[in-house]
């Protein structure tokens, strides 16, 4: 088989994984200077490595060897298009077509999705009541192309830094007005590229006071909010 762009025969070799219950990963690409020559795609658990159990003591029997499942794809000299040039279907563990859009390769959140999550997040409701009710509107787990967790990692990746880049934005306006109500007031403000906070440093009129009697700081860690 040919294609006239690499994406094309990758989202070919996608989509036939999909149908026959596996996912896959780019195992090597080969360059010359800038340019691709060939590339090689393989099931994503392909890997040979060695068990620290015995083989006595295993209980799964596939644990440990290779996966040849694969297809070599390299240009085609003066033509302009990428060929197939090998492909090796089998697979050394059970592949189940039902199952495969579980696989995180083949996961996915529409638009009207994300929107819906978005909206949800906004209005306070939890990841877990959200992705109840699209199991409901679906009348099943199975009829979903992606699970909680996807949801959840949505919000921690999209929604949350948008609303912390927002939050340090009117960090930054709040600290503006209460220069303007106060001189004493004073302030430091950095942020990153991102527009999140770097650092943050501020002292009210009153703080300031206190400080020339007791000589006292108090330092606030804000990563203890960032992890587990």
């Amino acid at each position: 088989m040919t294609f006239t762009i690499l994406e094309d025969a990758g989202k070919f070799y996608r989509n036939y994984a999909k149908a026959a219950g596996f996912s896959t990963r780019v195992r090597s690409t080969n360059r010359k200077g800038n340019e691709i020559k060939n590339q090689l795609i393989t099931c994503s658990r392909e890997k040979k490595w060695k068990s620290k159990i015995s083989p006595t003591e295993k209980t799964n029997s596939t644990t440990g060897l290779n996966y040849p499942a694969r297809i070599y794809i390299h240009t085609l000299k003066n033509v302009g298009a990428w060929i197939i040039s090998k492909v090796v279907l089998d697979h050394s563990h059970p592949c189940c077509p039902s199952k495969a859009e579980m696989l995180k390769q083949h996961r996915e959140l529409s638009m009207s999705i994300r929107r819906t999550i978005e909206n949800n997040e906004e209005a306070g409701i939890r990841p877990s009541k959200t992705y109840q009710s699209f199991v409901a509107a679906a009348r099943g787990h199975r009829e979903l192309n992606f699970i909680e967790k996807d949801v959840r990692n949505y919000i921690m990746r999209e929604v949350h830094n948008v609303s912390e880049q927002e939050d340090a934005k009117e960090f930054g306006k709040y600290l503006l007005r209460m220069k303007e109500k106060n001189q004493n007031f004073f302030f430091e403000l950095e942020l990153e590229e991102d527009q999140s906070i770097k650092l943050a440093f501020w002292a009210d009129a009153r703080s300031r006071a206190a400080f020339e009697y007791f000589g006292d700081v108090i330092s606030f860690d804000t990563t203890y909010n960032t992890n587990k």
